[in-house]
């Protein structure tokens, strides 16, 4: 019989263990959103049945509130149960419960009043496996807004994954101090996993300052993405100034050289993205970004805005984006 190390036996047994709470983690939470689903349905339907008045729904959570809070104990309280209520409206069809989320991400999804943004937050947070504090991130930084482009078909594109403005907010850069394009790269790098949540889904980090050598010159390439689900690679160059046609020329110019020097068969156009934190729309209107749709500018912001102030931004870059598709597909 085959010795087994102490080390071999601890990692054995350790994976049994993990492996068991994981099932009955599942298991219990696909019981907790069956149960409050269900709950959330019988209030519904008891309030169809009941008198059309405002109060009355208020009137009975909150005398359900109480005997069951007598009954079972905490958990049943008034906001609880005006949840649960929630959360039946918003998802009534009990089979499209996705089993990776937990109550506290069905809660906050069950906040957006707009069909569509809970099930742009909802894909989103099982795609790419957001826990419930990168969730809450989302929809206060009002991710489902600044992506460019809301698709109402499946097939996903380029305007559908990328953002304007991008916020990194986790990099701990101070807004009213000045950095250097090394030291914002540095950051990103630091902070990778928070910035690959924060750009979108499908993307993979491939290199950090990608040299790319031609018979007569060396250049080195800021940041480097695949997207898995666009089939591309996406080349990132960082600017902290004014953007100006030299910064547009030279991305024009590492996007051809990577189709050339870099991209495999089965690849999709390399895609090009100027990360500014200044954006001048002329130089953009009047340069080959306006012309192609594999170049990009995106502002960033190195810090949370207020929502108002956000959501002005985001009208504005938004109607410009419209504007752009209309002139381009007349």
């Amino acid at each position: 019989m085959m010795e087994i190390s102490e080390d071999s036996l601890f990692q054995s047994v350790k994976e049994i263990i993990r492996q068991s709470r994981e099932k009955v983690f599942r298991i219990a939470n696909s019981t907790l959103l069956l149960t409050y689903w269900q709950i959330g349905k019988l209030i519904i339907e008891d309030e169809q049945q009941g008198k059309e008045r405002a109060e009355y729904g208020k009137y009975t959570l909150k005398n359900l509130s109480q005997k069951l809070t007598l009954e079972f104990g905490k958990g049943f309280d008034y906001t609880n149960l005006s949840n649960m209520r929630k959360f039946y409206l918003s998802f009534p069809i009990v089979d499209t419960l996705s089993q990776q989320l937990s109550w506290s991400h069905y809660r906050l999804l069950s906040s957006q009043d707009d069909k569509n943004k809970r099930h742009y937050y909802l894909n989103e947070a099982v795609q790419n496996n957001w826990n419930v504090r990168d969730l809450k991130r989302q929809i206060s930084s009002l991710a489902y807004e600044r992506v460019l482009e809301h698709k109402k078909t499946s097939n996903e594109s380029i305007h559908s994954v990328l953002k304007d403005p991008y916020i990194f907010e986790f990099l701990g850069l101070k807004a009213d101090e000045q950095f250097s394009e090394r030291e914002i790269e540095t950051a990103i790098i630091d902070h990778i996993q928070k910035f690959l949540l924060e750009f979108g889904k499908g993307f993979a980090f491939v290199a950090r300052q990608q040299h790319i050598s031609t018979d007569t010159s060396d250049f080195y390439i800021d940041l480097v993405f695949y997207n898995y689900i666009l089939k591309c690679f996406v080349i990132i160059d960082l600017k902290t100034g004014e953007l100006s046609h030299q910064d547009i020329g030279q991305i024009d110019m590492y996007v051809r050289m990577y189709d050339d020097l870099k991209r495999g068969e089965g690849d999709n156009p390399t895609i090009g993205i100027l990360l500014c934190s200044e954006k001048d729309e002329t130089i953009v209107k009047y340069s080959v970004l306006n012309d192609k749709n594999n170049l990009f500018a995106s502002k960033y912001l190195l810090y949370l805005p207020k929502e108002e102030e956000l959501k002005q931004i985001i009208d504005q870059d938004r109607i410009r984006f419209e504007l752009d598709q209309e002139n381009k597909n007349p």
